[in-house]
């Protein structure tokens, strides 16, 4: 039985994945070294084949990496949440990927897609009021921009500058939101911002300009206020 048809396997929040190493006591020990020494490729073809529980050991190995990617996406209290649905996405879409590429690359746009895809359900939602701007968030902007590029350095480790910055994304569509993250925030080119989204390289620098566009829009709005 393959993946599709090979639905008893959900990796639990990621945590208690000894169920799925094998055997107990020294001897699952053994297996389980032999199993980490199992390229990504292989582990993939046991599980395309019908073991569910090989795939355990992907979720070992990448565990750490996917959280650190949704972490930087998503608030600290919905990290664990969105990784395991990136876990369980890539585990339905295995049979797509059929040992073609790398698989820490497509894991990689399957976690940061699974990143937009919960803006998107965060979005219907009502926004935040402007009004949940403190006046210590409106102090830290004002100090931004009169300070020199030295000073700015500083200021944007204080917490009222992420705070600040979360909810200057939010005025963003959620694919806006994740183009603006990728391509601004965290170094990525407009062709690997591409294909990690799944979209054109033209779509990703129309959504750049357009958030840089809003974002300053609304930065003027609050200054001027």
């Amino acid at each position: 039985m393959g993946v599709s048809g090979a639905v008893g396997f959900v990796p639990g929040r990621l945590m208690g994945l000894g169920t799925f190493l094998g055997k107990s006591g020294e001897k699952r020990g053994v297996m389980k070294e032999e199993q980490l020494q199992l390229a990504d490729g292989e582990i993939v073809a046991r599980v395309v084949a019908g073991n569910a529980d090989a795939f355990a050991l992907l979720v070992e190995r990448y565990q750490h990496y996917v959280f650190r990617i949704v972490n930087r996406h998503v608030a600290s209290q919905f990290v664990e949440e969105t990784a395991h649905d990136a876990f369980v996405a890539a585990y339905r879409g295995l049979a797509r990927f059929s040992n073609r590429g790398c698989f820490k690359n497509w894991l990689t746009a399957i976690a940061v897609r699974t990143c937009h895809d919960f803006w998107r359900q965060r979005y219907r939602s009502p926004e935040i009021a402007v009004s949940a701007l403190g006046e210590e968030h409106l102090d830290w902007l004002e100090r931004a921009l009169s300070s020199s590029a030295e000073e700015r350095a500083g200021l944007a480790e204080q917490i009222e500058a992420r705070d600040l910055l979360q909810w200057l994304l939010g005025k963003l569509s959620a694919g806006d939101r994740m183009v603006v993250e990728l391509i601004h925030i965290e170094g990525y080119s407009c062709v690997e911002t591409a294909a990690l989204l799944g979209l054109s390289v033209a779509n990703v620098k129309i959504r750049s300009h357009r958030a840089r566009k809003k974002l300053q829009g609304v930065l003027d709005e609050l200054t001027n206020a």
